[in-house]
């Protein structure tokens, strides 16, 4: 079959629903001032779906560094890959201040998080080494095992007993390759909110001999003490070999790193194809992230604000009944029993008739029968929000247990 012929006759399980989903459901647009009401479709909404946990996003401050930081050197700056020719002092500073705030030795500023997690995963480990990865792991954690020449074994989410039996099949294969074994987890899971069972891998490493990879894309600046992530939360972070994060979640903005001992770094530094062949951070990116670092480490109101919401929220639904799963974190997941037409009523039932503005998930990401409301909370949300969207979710939810979403009598 010609592959265009393909593609008309199979345009994949998200693809075949965009004749009636694209720019509502999917490929939304959310204009003007990034911050809890936005506009949608000309009205005004109150959204819990972005990835702007500390608030930084239109933080006068920060907003003024990436101002400032493209006045300065334009957005084409520095011109080519950082191997050749796209090095600066700046991004040498912004590397040396993120290993310090996460307590590592080293760190290699990304591009990009997605692309970044599947460059780290293909530069580290052969066809002799084995994977063994955590099942609900993010879509970049798994592209980057599918490109790897060796063998992969996944074990149950968070389930110590089964990752011990599949590093119990590592390693019986690694004594004959003479290859090593990765372990790979995520911090923050961002669908389901819980964290990543850190402790309980790193337990393991009493009887197996293996590296810990760790991405906490959704845990920096957000879990910790200090902010530096889940490690720091569950008082493991000198355990983690190698951690990695991105900045588009806290940070609100463009970019990634990962951090570990000084030899990796610099094995990374000159191994990572996603680094190498490509052009290096604009130096406006930079900036901002300098700017956005040192609001994480000098304001800790910023994390005590997002907590304050994210335990109003969460208390608050749970209260009312709502089943939240098992979120640690600010993530905030909402599920309800029902299917996708009840999904695409109760979204659209939110929206036009609610004015809440959350993210939906439904199968294959869920279980069918089963919907997700994914709630990010931020610091810049307010605990009248966080009641005027509970009073929304109870609304929903009568209609919901009614059967009248069913039987499609929601209008706008």
């Amino acid at each position: 079959m010609d592959l265009f012929e393909k593609i008309a006759s199979n345009r994949g399980p998200l693809g075949s629903h965009s004749h009636y989903a694209h720019g509502y459901f999917t490929f939304p647009k959310l204009e003007g001032e990034i911050k809890p009401r936005m506009i949608f479709r000309g009205k005004e909404v109150l959204t819990w779906s972005l990835n702007n946990y500390l608030g930084l996003a239109n933080h006068p401050e920060v907003r003024q560094a990436d101002i400032d930081g493209a006045t300065e050197y334009g957005m084409g700056l520095p011109m080519g890959a950082r191997i050749m020719s796209g090095n600066s002092n700046l991004h040498e500073q912004l590397e040396n201040e993120l290993a310090e705030f996460v307590m590592k030795p080293d760190c290699l500023l990304l591009n990009f998080g997605y692309q970044g997690v599947v460059s780290i995963i293909d530069a580290l480990v052969g066809r002799h080494d084995v994977i063994v990865y955590d099942a609900e792991s993010h879509a970049c954690i798994i592209d980057g095992v599918r490109l790897h020449a060796g063998k992969r074994f996944v074990y149950t989410h968070n389930d110590m007993a089964s990752l011990e039996k599949q590093l119990e099949r590592a390693t019986r294969m690694t004594n004959e390759t003479g290859g090593g074994i990765l372990v790979i987890t995520e911090g923050v899971f961002g669908m389901s909110g819980n964290q990543g069972d850190l402790k309980g891998v790193l337990a393991l490493k009493e009887k197996f001999s293996f590296r810990l990879f760790v991405d906490d894309a959704h845990g920096f600046g957000t879990m910790g003490a200090t902010g530096a992530g889940t490690g720091e939360e569950q008082g493991i972070q000198d355990g983690i070999d190698l951690y990695f994060s991105t900045f588009a979640k806290s940070m609100a903005s463009i970019g990634a790193f990962v951090a570990g001992p000084e030899s990796v770094i610099e094995y990374l530094r000159y191994n990572m194809r996603s680094q190498i062949f490509a052009k290096s951070l604009p130096m406006p990116l930079v900036v901002g992230a300098l700017k956005r670092l040192e609001l994480l480490r000098t304001k800790p109101e910023l994390k005590d604000n997002l907590w304050t919401v994210v335990r109003a929220l969460q208390s608050g639904l749970r209260e009312k009944g709502f089943n939240l799963g098992t979120t640690k974190s600010p993530v905030t997941p909402v599920f309800l029993n029902g299917e996708i037409p009840d999904a695409t009523q109760i979204t659209f039932d939110l929206r036009e008739n609610h004015g809440i503005f959350c993210s939906i998930v439904v199968y294959p990401v869920v279980p069918k029968g089963v919907i997700m409301l994914r709630l990010i909370p931020t610091a810049v949300h307010t605990l009248e929000d966080v009641r005027e969207t509970i009073t929304a979710f109870e609304a929903v939810a009568e209609k919901l247990d009614k059967g009248l979403y069913s039987k499609n009598t929601v209008s706008a």
